[in-house]
């Protein structure tokens, strides 16, 4: 099946008050705030024709406004996706919506481009996303969810805990996958998810995207060309910042 001609914003949901991490999208790194970092980088993706950040805080606004990038201020909302889903299910003009993470100043744009191929390619399915290979002995990490694929690139199911099982010890480690934190939604499919109360599963693991496959709601789970690195904590945010910088010295040589 051919792709289709797809028109793709990139939305960055960018809330104030994190628990571990107030005011987190104004965190300062290189001289500019994260936030403007995921937005030029996002701009960046090839795919993407606009870049849209939904927001709760006119102190975030103000700051991706100045540098001419439209904000949509929302209210309070119970996650990211229905922060999105808030900002621009009522605005024309586009057939994917990627929902890119406004923690990650790293972010890729061969990953948004990536993500975008592959939902282009198929039209039938209504969400996507992304998932990078994970070394065996960071499978045990709660925080880092695993996912396992139909033959097709279809999720099966997202975990916190180990899977797939490996019987046997010898198992290859290559089959753990870790899911990345980005997803691109058509606009049915946007619109669905949010109507659908939280599942069972979701409940139970914490992960919003069981909704979707408890509600028969189909994940196509294409894989990263990059890793993704978000910013959770202050030390995460200094690491960040020394990569930047390094990245910034050999750009220089």
């Amino acid at each position: 099946m051919g792709k289709h001609i797809e028109t793709v914003i990139a939305v960055i949901p960018a809330r104030w008050g994190s628990t571990r991490f107030p005011g987190k999208p104004l965190a300062e790194i290189a001289g500019e705030p994260m936030i403007v970092h995921v937005v030029r980088r996002a701009a960046a993706a090839d795919s993407v024709s606009e870049v849209v950040v939904a927001t709760d805080d006119a102190r975030v606004a103000d700051a991706v406004r100045g540098i001419g990038v439209q904000a949509v201020m929302t209210g309070d909302c119970a996650s990211g996706t229905d922060r999105i889903a808030e900002a621009v299910l009522s605005r024309p003009g586009w057939s994917l919506a990627v929902n890119v993470q406004g923690d990650e100043p790293l972010l890729s744009g061969r990953n948004i481009d990536t993500l975008v191929a592959g939902m282009s390619g198929r039209p039938e399915i209504g969400i996507g996303t992304l998932c990078r290979p994970l070394a065996s002995k960071g499978c045990a990490d709660a925080n880092a969810v695993k996912v396992v694929r139909r033959r097709d690139g279809r999720a099966l199911y997202f975990s916190r805990a180990p899977i797939p099982y490996h019987r046997n010890s010898g198992g290859a480690a290559a089959a753990y996958r870790l899911h990345l934190g980005i997803y691109c939604f058509r606009r049915d499919a946007l619109a669905s998810f949010v109507a659908l109360d939280p599942s069972p599963l979701e409940r139970l693991e914490g992960l919003e995207q069981l909704r979707a496959l408890e509600n028969g709601l189909d994940i196509l789970v294409l894989d990263a060309p990059d890793e993704a690195i978000g910013v959770d904590t202050r030390e995460d945010l200094a690491e960040v910042e020394k990569i930047m910088n390094r990245q910034s010295r050999r750009g220089a040589d």
